[in-house]
C-alpha cells in the first residue's frame, strides 16, 4: 500500500464538522442513460452506478468537494454553505454503487471551532487530503485554505498563493488535489471568457503558478490524483440555452510544474440527454482488481430544477 493510500485512509475517517447530526435520505438509483438503461459507457469510463439524493433537511444540497475512503467505503463532502456530508456506500455483487447509509450533516467549524456563518465564510468549494492526514479545503468570495487535522474539528488556516487575493469572489480555488509527491496542485475556476485559468502547485514555503487551460467556455470545477500521480481535472460548462455540459480531462504528472501551460486529454464528454448535472467534486480509488474507479457529485445550488447526483464510473474498461 502507497503512501497517498494510507494518507486517504486516515483523511477520510475523521470528522471535519461540527456537532454533525443524522440526516434521513431518500437514495434513488439512476441509469446513466434513462432512455436506454443498456447504455453504460461514455468516452474512456464505464458507468458503476449512480444515486439521486434527496433530503428534506434546507442545508442539504451545494457539494462541491468530495473525498472517497480507499476502500470505498465512506464518502466525505463539503458544500457551499459551508456543511460537511458524512456517508457509507453501499454496493451490489458486480461492484455497482447501489446505496448510500448512515449519513450525516454538519457545519464546518472556523478557526475558533465555531459553526461557519453566513455565504460569505461558509462558501466551500474543493477538499484534499494533506500530507500529514489532515483534510484541506479551499473557500471562495473571502478566498483561503484551512486544513482540519486529525482528531479537531476547529480550523487552522495555510498560506494561501499570493494571486488569490487579487480574483474576484466567484473566482477562487475550485479544484484543489494531493500529488503523489506531496505538493499541492490547485486551479482557481476564472472566467468564461478567459481560455485559461490560474493554477499553482505548492513549494515549502509557499506557492508557484501556472495556467490551466481551458477553452469553450468550460471552467475547472474539481481534481483528483490518479494511483500512477496523474491527475484528472472535472470540468462544466454552462449556459441557460445550451444548459450544461460536463467534461474530464487527464493530466500527466510530468506537465504540472511552475510557468507550465497545462491543457490535458478529454476522456470523457457527458451532455444531455445523460444522467448529469453541475458536477463540481471528484474522486478516485482503486478497486478490488485494480482498476481505477471515478466519483462525481453534482451541486444542485439549491435549486429545485437540479439534482444532487453522485455517479461512479470505471477508468478505461
Amino acid at each position: 500500500m502507497n503512501m497517498l493510500i494510507k494518507i486517504l485512509i486516515a483523511a477520510f475517517l475523521m470528522p471535519i464538522s461540527a456537532m454533525a447530526e443524522p440526516l434521513e435520505i431518500t437514495v434513488t438509483p439512476i441509469p446513466l442513460y434513462a432512455d436506454n438503461p443498456d447504455r453504460i459507457t461514455v468516452g474512456a469510463l464505464t458507468y458503476k452506478g449512480g444515486l439521486h439524493l434527496r433530503a428534506g433537511d434546507p442545508r442539504f444540497g451545494g457539494f462541491s468537494g468530495l473525498g472517497v475512503s480507499a476502500d470505498g467505503a465512506r464518502i466525505v463532502s463539503v458544500s457551499d454553505r459551508g456543511m460537511s456530508l458524512s456517508a457509507k456506500l453501499s454496493y451490489d455483487g458486480r461492484g455497482n454503487l447501489n446505496g448510500l447509509t448512515d449519513t450525516d450533516l454538519g457545519a464546518l467549524a472556523d478557526l475558533n471551532g465555531e459553526s461557519l456563518v453566513g455565504k460569505r465564510w461558509s462558501d466551500a468549494e474543493s477538499m484534499s487530503p494533506g500530507v500529514e492526514g489532515e483534510i484541506i479545503v479551499a473557500f471562495e468570495r473571502d478566498h483561503r485554505l484551512w486544513r482540519y487535522d486529525p482528531g479537531a474539528t476547529n480550523a487552522r488556516a495555510l498560506r494561501p498563493p499570493d494571486e488569490l487575493a487579487g480574483l474576484s469572489g466567484n473566482a477562487g480555488i475550485e479544484a484543489l488535489t494531493l500529488l503523489n509527491d506531496g505538493r499541492l496542485f490547485a486551479i482557481a475556476e476564472g472566467s468564461t471568457d478567459e481560455d485559461g485559468s490560474v493554477a499553482w502547485v505548492s513549494k515549502p514555503d509557499g506557492w508557484e503558478v501556472l495556467i490551466y487551460i481551458t477553452g469553450n467556455g468550460f471552467r475547472p470545477t474539481g481534481a483528483a490524483t490518479l494511483p500512477n500521480g496523474d491527475v484528472l481535472v472535472l470540468e462544466r460548462f454552462y449556459t441557460p440555452r445550451a444548459g450544461v455540459r460536463i467534461r474530464i480531462k487527464h493530466v500527466t504528472a510530468r506537465a504540472i510544474f511552475a510557468g507550465a501551460e497545462v491543457t490535458g486529454e478529454i476522456i470523457a464528454d457527458l451532455r444531455p440527454p445523460m444522467s448529469i448535472d453541475n458536477f463540481e467534486g471528484i474522486d478516485v480509488r482503486q478497486g478490488r482488481d485494480g482498476e481505477t474507479l471515478v466519483y462525481l457529485i453534482s451541486d444542485d445550488n439549491f435549486n429545485d430544477d437540479q439534482r444532487t447526483l453522485l455517479l461512479m464510473f470505471a477508468l478505461g474498461g
